[in-house]
């Protein structure tokens, strides 16, 4: 006899309706067609009156009411909604009795989980996508971040939270590369119990705008970035790689799509091109949904990935990577981990080291 899929009680960071591939088509569509069974607890991304429960993804997702003010008190008031929501990890679990509670992203979330596993049995899942407690870490102590002693006080409080409690005790860890895993098994973690599953994308998603470029004659060229601007990253950089590439090709404009929650990544950005005096020459996008963001990646010439070497970021799994190869675009991507591992194997751009000479010299042969 076969035995069912097993029924599966998913409480995640993404707001709903999700829109990351790993939760949206992952788990809520291909997961679900093959008859997982898997209950959602989620909060809104727009403003509800009340929790309600509609049917999604193989089951049903219980949602709770958000608070999009800009206000401290305003993002308290959002967070503390969402951990009072946790809390039906319990009832839900009692009633239902889940073969797995899996928890993407959420200390508290997951402290909750594991202990309704323990009151109630099935096997406990951790997943994490980003190392939230490094990042915390790292920029109280690069001063990146806005309160760098309440930053370092939770980086080290996550850290502890996931090492020694979540992890240890969770059956299954999910994490988002080879360099992750390594990174999570050097805390100690048995590395038995770690499976790399990096993003990707579904390319049916890609079909319409692929086909449909329609770029417009005489523009000028362009080269273009996808993604945050968090000063991690130090986007800065492709300002002055821009600079290099106009003493060959004077025409040539930077598209940076995408945003940050924290203005000053912008302003340093603006602050490069003024320096530069590029301020015509660089576009900044702001945060826009994702349709629009592929539609400008669309009518790109030449896609830019730079991933700045730092133990946060080498772990992580270069999607626009893939997105930009999915719309059949030439792409210049530094040597990061994954990064090297997708252009070795499909041959579908330049690997450079991350300098600004050598995306420079990439541009200029992908343009000429």
């Amino acid at each position: 006899m076969i035995s069912p899929p097993p029924r599966i009680l998913c409480l995640t960071a993404d707001q709903f309706p999700p829109f990351r591939v790993d939760v949206k088509v992952l788990l809520g569509d291909k997961l679900a067609k093959r008859g997982y069974r898997i209950d959602w607890i989620l909060q809104s991304s727009v403003p509800c009156p009340s929790t309600y429960s509609c049917e999604y993804g193989g089951g049903t997702a219980h949602v709770c009411p958000t608070n999009l003010g800009t206000t401290r008190f305003a993002r308290v008031r959002k967070h503390w909604i969402a951990v009072r929501h946790h809390w039906r990890v319990f009832a839900l679990h009692r009633r239902e009795r889940y073969d797995i509670v899996q928890v993407k992203d959420k200390y508290l979330g997951a402290l909750f989980g594991l202990l309704a596993c323990w009151l109630y049995g099935g096997q406990f899942v951790f997943w994490l996508s980003f190392p939230f407690p490094e990042e915390s870490i790292a920029g109280a102590r690069a001063g990146t971040a806005r309160y760098p002693l309440i930053y370092l006080l939770r980086g080290h409080l996550l850290a502890f939270l996931q090492y020694r409690i979540i992890m240890r005790f969770a059956k299954h860890i999910v994490v988002q590369s080879e360099k992750m895993k390594s990174d999570v098994a050097g805390q100690g973690v048995l590395a038995s119990k770690l499976y790399p599953v990096p993003m990707g994308i579904r390319l049916e998603d890609f079909k319409e705008l692929r086909d449909g470029i329609n770029l417009q004659p005489g523009a000028p060229r362009n080269l273009l970035y996808l993604g945050a601007i968090d000063l991690q990253r130090h986007i800065d950089f492709l300002v002055r790689v821009l600079a290099l590439v106009k003493d060959r090709h004077p025409d040539v404009v930077l598209y940076i799509v995408g945003g940050s929650n924290d203005r000053r990544a912008r302003e340093l950005i603006e602050e490069e091109a003024r320096r530069l005096g590029l301020e015509q020459s660089v576009i900044l996008t702001g945060q826009i949904d994702r349709a629009q963001a592929l539609k400008f990646v669309s009518q790109a010439d030449v896609c830019l990935s730079p991933y700045y070497p730092s133990f946060i970021l080498n772990s992580t799994s270069p999607t626009k990577l893939i997105e930009y190869m999915a719309m059949r675009k030439a792409v210049i991507a530094n040597d990061h981990p994954e990064q090297q591992l997708v252009i070795r194997e499909s041959g579908g751009g330049l690997c450079v080291p991350y300098d600004e000479q050598s995306f420079a010299e990439a541009a200029d042969r992908l343009l000429s």
